[in-house]
């Protein structure tokens, strides 16, 4: 588990941020899809920022991308920073630094 992960959630005018930093495993995948759900359903947009992130596990990515798809919201998701490309619903085989 990693004790070191932290969500922050902020208003932006097109949807909502979510500050993402430290360590990203399968904990803090739920804790990323919980604070996703939490967020009202009529929003347009979802930035994800990923700077924050440092590991990043297989199992965790797992977790988030088959939680994740089903609920529909690929669309609104907009994933951001220099970790997006390794953690976004589209990403087919992640790549770990």
């Amino acid at each position: 588990m990693a004790s070191n992960f932290e969500v922050s959630v902020y208003k932006k005018s097109k949807g909502f941020g979510l500050k993402l930093v430290g360590d990203f495993d399968a904990t803090s995948a739920y804790e990323l899809i919980y604070a996703i759900k939490k967020l009202p359903e009529d929003i347009t947009k979802i930035f994800i920022h990923t700077d924050g992130l440092k590991d990043i596990s297989p199992f965790g990515l797992d977790v988030f991308q088959r939680n994740m798809s089903p609920l529909g919201l690929s669309r609104k998701l907009v994933f951001t920073g220099n970790k997006a490309s390794h953690i976004s619903l589209g990403e087919s085989r992640p790549r770990f630094f």
